[in-house]
């Protein structure tokens, strides 16, 4: 090979250097600098996302905080059943089954309850002891302005 390239006279040796010389850049290019730009730029995105994620997290620690420096409740060392109870005792309403599931809620029953005052009592769950009512079932009762309600109801958080 090397008698065949001393055989060509000078410009075709350079034009073979020059050839030479690209296809190695190329090949640099295309299996060493593309793939690792690539990956930088992968990784950037990823940098980005966790930026992002990281920012969300810090806004809820700082609303959690805000919460707990305010004195709302955020469910922890509560009993479900005993809040309940007694918001159900303070409107009066005849509660007939207390039924816990294993999703940690509670199926409430009441039975010929003033319909004013379940409003009520659900408004209060939700909005003072920051419950959450995930279902709420209403029948009319043999009386007007009564209903027999059954409510599914969990920790909010």
């Amino acid at each position: 090979m090397k008698e065949w390239f001393a055989g060509l006279n000078q410009r075709e040796q350079m034009s073979l250097l020059f050839l030479g010389l690209a296809l190695v850049l190329y090949l640099l290019y295309m299996f060493v600098w593309a793939p690792l730009a690539d990956e930088r730029e992968q990784l950037a995105l990823q940098n980005t996302a966790i930026a992002e994620s990281q920012v969300r997290v810090d806004a809820m620690v700082s609303e959690l905080l805000q919460l707990r420096q305010s004195g709302v409740k955020t469910g922890s060392g509560r009993n479900l059943t005993s809040v309940i109870n007694e918001s159900t005792g303070r409107w009066q309403l005849p509660v007939m089954r207390l039924q816990p599931n294993s999703r940690g809620e509670i199926q409430v029953r009441l039975e010929n309850a003033a319909f004013d005052d379940v409003l009520q009592w659900l408004y209060h769950m939700e909005h003072t002891e920051h419950m959450l009512v995930r279902e709420v079932s209403l029948t009319q009762a043999s009386s007007v302005g009564l209903v027999n309600v059954t409510a599914r109801i969990a920790e909010a958080g």
